[in-house]
């Protein structure tokens, strides 16, 4: 997704740092700062803009290639992603914008704009398969 993922307007956070190895291939998880998307630390309207790129699988194995290095959903997928994109909202000053990255691999679209109850100002499907949108929203 970054062209310049050491841009230094950028500011990545995960809720873990690791460093994976497996038949030579590395997966380096290193955020700017260690957070859960549904508590994020920063003070209310911190952020002009908020990229919003969560898990998207909840039927991966602990030690799927694809879970080291994206992460999972966990059962609770449902109020971590409301609660995430709440977040997300909270962070953003007055009309700041969210980019959401969703891939519906595993839950549609559509189910995920249920679950966090925001409409979207436009959105994109990207992909081979047009499994990615990218959808905008605006505080």
């Amino acid at each position: 997704m970054w062209f310049n993922k050491n841009h230094p307007d950028a500011l990545y956070t995960d809720i873990r740092k690791e460093r994976h190895e497996n038949y030579g291939r590395v997966c380096d998880v290193n955020p700017d700062v260690i957070a859960d998307f549904t508590e994020l630390p920063f003070e209310d309207e911190s952020f002009y803009l908020v990229v919003f790129d969560p898990p998207h699988m909840k039927r991966l194995g602990e030690n799927a290639w694809f879970a080291k290095k994206y992460g999972r959903l966990f059962p609770t997928w449902e109020t971590d992603i409301r609660a995430g994109v709440e977040e997300c909202m909270r962070v953003l000053k007055p009309n700041g914008v969210l980019i959401f990255k969703w891939s519906d691999v595993e839950i549609s679209v559509n189910r995920i704009l249920d679950v966090i109850n925001h409409t979207p100002l436009f959105g994109h499907s990207t992909g081979n398969s047009l499994k990615t949108t990218w959808m905008t929203f605006m505080k």
